[in-house]
């Protein structure tokens, strides 16, 4: 089964790229945790555009790969109490948490298309 993920680069996005450093024996229940936030709190915040989490194969790490429509949308959850919750609830489960903001460059594909945003990128905020 081949399972991919399609990155738009018509329009700017907020990427969210959250590595978590987490115990193997961990692993499942902070990506659990993820899935019900996600369900029930993040996809429900204005902006929300989507969001994929990645299990390394050794169980130490997990990887949220989330797009928000713009930062303000991000930040603004980020304020929001009851997501709050669940980030300091999957930080108890994880021993390291590393957000950080990007922006999509350039997608490459087994189709053979290359695709670049259409609008110059200007520098995240820090």
């Amino acid at each position: 089964m081949t399972v991919t993920v399609h990155v738009d680069t018509t329009r700017p996005v907020a990427t969210l790229i959250n590595v978590f450093t987490v115990s193997p024996d961990r692993q499942d229940e902070l990506i659990r945790l993820l899935v019900h936030a996600t369900e029930e709190t993040m996809r429900h915040q204005p902006g929300f555009v989507c969001a994929n989490f990645h299990a390394s194969i050794d169980g130490e790490r997990v990887i949220n790969y989330a797009q928000w429509e713009t930062e303000e949308h991000y930040r603004a959850m980020l304020a929001n109490p009851e997501a709050r919750v669940h980030m300091d609830e999957a930080a108890k489960i994880a021993t390291d948490v590393q957000p950080r903001l990007f922006q999509v460059r350039s997608t490459h594909s087994t189709s053979g298309r290359r695709r670049e945003p259409r609008t110059p990128p200007t520098p995240p905020r820090s």
